[in-house]
């Protein structure tokens, strides 16, 4: 974890999500749950939305009431050993929305990330320059904020550390190519910029062609996070806020939709092709 970035929103959540799944699987009330840690069934209730402090003895006493192997129990309270270490993002905390801070610690613990984007790049992938574009007529960021949340944008990304680098895996429609997001030279450097990150054996891009008119994104932009302990989240962004899928049979769904994407999709040879046609294709306009 020590190139990854603990962070205390993400950990709650976590841990809140595996207290409730634990004893909804076993038929255990909250009031039952209560009664083993002699709490209120209140407090049942903020462990398991992340709204109070989760202390490692409530967690191994409630996971032991619920059947949990002991395994398993170890790693849930080693993730309550992070939950009191600082966010990492704290320097942009005023610039992250509420609702988005719990995705970007869930993405600063994650080992691995995949992306299926129809309208712009991912943001892992982005230039200052692209990004600085992407807020400039933005409804939800204020011109003074914006060189404060690209550097947000740009220290989130993990793909070039010498130790732990991200696995980033993504597939793009190719309608992001001919988006020219601020304009010819800004993007033609973006193009070069993935070219140069596609040489990195952590980085897996494929371009979704315009001739293959009906794939497995076309209802929408999705984000599925690895984290450690074979552990998956799925994360699906709308302007206000986000869904997270945790459903172990809508996770397999997602996780056979971004396979069945990158399948249908460019090889990543192919892609890199394609960005350097539309790279010499700026040049000629």
């Amino acid at each position: 974890m020590s190139e990854r970035r603990a962070d205390p929103t993400a950990v709650s959540f976590l841990i809140g999500y595996e207290l409730r799944v634990a004893r909804e699987r076993a038929r255990v009330s909250q009031v039952e749950a209560s009664k083993e840690i002699g709490s209120s069934t209140a407090k049942i209730n903020y462990l398991e939305t992340g709204r109070t402090q989760q202390q490692p003895a409530d967690i191994r006493k409630l996971l032991a009431l619920y059947g949990v192997d002991e395994k398993h129990i170890d790693r849930v309270v080693s993730l309550a050993a992070r939950a009191d270490q600082n966010p990492w993002w704290t320097p942009f905390g005023e610039v992250l929305p509420d609702w988005f801070k719990t995705f970007v610690g869930l993405e600063g613990m994650c080992e691995g990330l995949f992306a299926f984007e129809s309208m712009k790049l991912p943001g892992q992938v982005q230039t200052p320059e692209y990004a600085r574009a992407l807020f400039a007529d933005s409804i939800e960021i204020a011109p003074l904020e914006i060189d404060q949340v690209v550097k947000a944008r740009m220290a989130r990304q993990r793909l070039e550390t010498e130790t732990a680098p991200l696995n980033f895996r993504a597939v793009i429609d190719e309608a992001v190519l001919h988006r020219l997001v601020g304009g010819p030279a800004v993007m033609r450097q973006q193009l070069e910029h993935l070219l140069d990150l596609m040489k990195r054996d952590n980085v897996e891009l494929h371009v979704m062609p315009f001739s293959v008119p009906v794939h497995d994104g076309i209802n929408g932009d999705f984000v599925l996070l690895d984290l450690p302990g074979d552990r998956s989240i799925g994360y699906v962004e709308h302007s206000t806020g986000a869904l997270y899928v945790q459903d172990e049979d809508q996770l397999r769904w997602y996780k056979l939709a971004a396979e069945r994407l990158c399948a249908a999709a460019l090889s990543p040879a192919e892609s890199a092709d394609m960005l350097a046609t539309r790279i010499a294709a700026i040049d000629n306009n």
